[in-house]
């Protein structure tokens, strides 16, 4: 092989290099710190055990909500029966 194409295999080799650290560094910068807050909301057996975990919290309590909540839940629930009733 003569020198020239060694030299332009070598300038090849060092540009296909510097091609993929600018895109690895640019997928890095922009993408990586908006896709992860994707991955954590996607993240569903955390969030199905943080569910779990509350609920039963609740269910060791005598009262799970508090007087104000119960009557807002409460004309919630006769507001909705009167509507679904209605049609």
């Amino acid at each position: 092989m003569s020198n020239e194409v060694k030299i332009f295999l070598i300038k090849v080799i060092v540009v296909v290099i510097a091609i993929i650290l600018v895109i690895n560094s640019t997928y890095n910068l922009i993408f990586a710190s908006k896709i992860e807050p994707l991955f954590e909301i996607l993240n569903k057996p955390r969030i199905e055990n943080k569910i779990r975990e509350e609920l039963s919290r609740a269910l060791e309590k005598d009262k799970i909500f508090y007087e104000e909540d119960r009557i807002l839940l409460k004309k919630l629930y006769l507001k909705l029966k009167k509507e679904f009733e209605s049609e």
